[in-house]
């Protein structure tokens, strides 16, 4: 979709007598998270990327079910939560979206899919974290609340 070359940022590639079919740059993540395989061997540039771009992950760690996948490598995540009302002793269902952005490392993301995400800097206006695990959805036979 761009028209300008992409590369990636911390590859050389006028370097002489180096094998520039091997020369992918790729990152750990940290805290336990492997770089999938379609990230060391891809071929794609996202810079915007946690396993292949200039974005760390810090902070906050969250789970949640993917509600949304229509937008280009952005989903969004539906965190549910109960809430205690101390007056009628009892909990109430509340829910959060979050925008996050997806990689072009995790392909056939679909609603209802379960990801784990990371906080990162902001890398638009609404979006402040990065898919970091996918985990495709169990099929199951009536709609419930998940989590608990």
């Amino acid at each position: 979709t761009e028209r300008s070359f992409q590369k990636q940022d911390a590859v050389f590639l006028n370097a002489k007598g180096v094998n520039k079919k091997n020369s992918r740059w790729y990152k750990e993540v940290g805290l336990g998270y492997k770089t999938p395989a379609s990230a060391i061997n891809g071929t794609y540039i996202d810079k915007k990327c946690p396993f292949t771009g200039n974005v760390s992950i810090r902070g906050r760690i969250l789970a949640g079910t993917v509600s949304s996948a229509k937008m280009t490598n952005t989903i969004i995540v539906r965190r549910e939560y109960l809430h205690y009302i101390p007056k009628y002793q009892r909990y109430e269902k509340r829910h959060k979206n979050i925008a996050a952005h997806l990689s072009p490392a995790f392909v056939g993301v679909q609603k209802g899919d379960k990801v784990i995400v990371g906080q990162c800097r902001p890398l638009s206006k609404t979006v402040r974290f990065n898919v970091i695990k996918h985990q495709k959805q169990q099929q199951k036979g009536s709609k419930q609340f998940q989590q608990f």
